[in-house]
C-alpha cells in the first residue's frame, strides 16, 4: 500500500503542475474515458477471470483507487508531453519510452507489500507488454477525438 500512495501522490502532483497543453474540458474527459476503460477491462479480466488483481483477490472498495486516482493522472502526463509537433522519430521514441517506463512500474507494483500492491493469477508480464502500446494508443486517439469535437464546436 505503501508504494500505491507514494504513486498516486506523485502522480497527481505531477500531471496537475506540469499540465500546460490539456484543458480543463480534456482533462475531464481523459479522466473519465480512463475510469470507464479501466473498469471495463478489469471488471472481466480482473473480477471474472481473475487475470490479476489490485491489493487482494476480493472484490473491495480499494480496488477503485488505482482506477480513480492512478491510471488518470498518468495518462494527462503522456498527454501533455507527447511531441505532437515533432518528427515521427520523437513521437516514436516518446512513445517506446513510455511503454518501457510504464513494463518497469509493472514490476514495481509486483513487489511483495507494503510496496506493491498488484498481483498476477494467470496473467503475465507479457501480455501487458503486449497490451500497453495499444493502451497508449487508445488514449491518444481519444485525445485527439476529443480536440477535433472541440475545434467543430467553436466554429460552429
Amino acid at each position: 500500500m505503501n508504494g500505491f500512495i507514494l504513486a498516486a501522490i506523485l502522480f497527481n502532483v505531477i500531471a496537475f503542475t506540469t499540465s500546460k497543453r490539456l484543458t480543463k474540458n480534456q482533462i475531464v474527459h481523459i479522466w473519465m474515458f480512463t475510469i470507464v476503460a479501466q473498469m471495463l477491462f478489469d471488471g472481466y479480466i480482473d473480477h471474472k477471470y481473475q487475470a490479476y488483481w489490485y491489493f487482494d483477490i476480493e472484490i473491495s472498495w480499494y480496488d477503485f483507487l488505482p482506477v480513480t486516482i492512478l491510471v488518470p493522472p498518468v495518462n494527462m502526463i503522456f498527454l501533455n508531453w507527447f511531441p505532437f509537433g515533432s518528427t515521427l522519430l520523437r513521437k516514436f521514441v516518446y512513445f517506446l519510452g513510455w511503454w518501457v517506463a510504464i513494463v518497469i512500474y509493472e514490476v514495481i507494483a509486483l513487489l511483495p507489500a507494503p510496496w506493491g500492491y498488484f498481483h498476477y493469477g494467470w496473467w503475465n508480464l507479457w501480455y501487458s507488454i503486449i497490451m500497453d502500446p495499444f493502451l497508449l494508443l487508445l488514449i491518444l486517439g481519444y485525445y485527439k477525438w476529443i480536440r477535433k469535437i472541440e475545434k467543430e464546436t467553436l466554429y460552429t
